[in-house]
């Protein structure tokens, strides 16, 4: 398994080190080159392993929309720009997100989400952490100490021990991202494996003294994972 390759190219300074901070904070992006210039980002893709560029559209020397016309389909791409009207032209260039500047955490963290699950789960290093917007503030959970994820409509409720954390995201991308412990066993939730205590058929009981649903349809599931 392996992390997601990332490159960020933009022509602005405070740009490429406010991108930096926030690839840092994502433990399944691993960032292998950063640069000002979109020629010298080029020349490093062109030699080296890359799997998602995070690139500025409007830039002097070449453009955005040029730049993915030289490399092609190999990489994918998240577009950073200032400028609202250029986000049409770059869908239709098969881009996975689109962020207009001011770039907020919040939104840089959905949109590697987004792009996360465009690629094979068998390729991404599973999180043994990771970080969390709730109540206006960043906040890092270790996995073991999740008992369960439940939805509810746009976000999901990540409950540990101690604390709970509402978080605008969906059960998906947070499935693709928990180690192999964690596994669906109902619609709208996600379950720590570890944490169970005893099953019954309706529900499930935690060491922690919580209960959660069963749905039919994730049992035989569980059941195989469990022995």
């Amino acid at each position: 398994m392996k992390k997601i390759k990332c490159i960020i190219v933009d022509d602005e300074p405070l740009a490429v080190s406010l991108l930096e901070n926030y690839v840092e904070k994502i433990p399944f992006l691993e960032l292998v080159f950063s640069s000002e210039n979109p020629i010298q980002a080029l020349e490093f893709i062109q030699k080296n392993e890359a799997d998602l560029v995070f690139l500025d559209i409007q830039m002097p020397e070449l453009t955005g929309i040029n730049f993915m016309k030289i490399l092609g389909d190999k990489q994918k791409y998240i577009l950073t720009t200032a400028y609202s009207e250029y986000a049409l032209e770059g869908y239709e260039h098969n881009i996975v997100d689109y962020l207009l500047k001011p770039i907020s955490f919040e939104r840089f963290n959905k949109s590697v989400l987004k792009a996360q699950e465009r690629f094979p789960l068998d390729e991404i290093k599973e999180l043994s952490h990771f970080f969390v917007k709730s109540s206006g503030q960043q906040h890092r959970i270790n996995s073991d100490d999740i008992l369960y994820v439940e939805s509810i409509k746009d976000y999901v409720n990540i409950k540990t021990e101690v604390q709970e954390y509402i978080v605008l995201e969906t059960l998906k991308s947070l499935e693709n991202q928990l180690p192999k412990n964690f596994t669906r066993v109902h619609k709208s939730f996600i379950l720590n494996l570890n944490e169970i205590k005893s099953l019954g058929s309706k529900k499930i009981m935690l060491n922690s003294g919580h209960e959660v649903p069963i749905g039919d349809m994730y049992k035989s599931n569980l059941l195989e994972k469990l022995k």
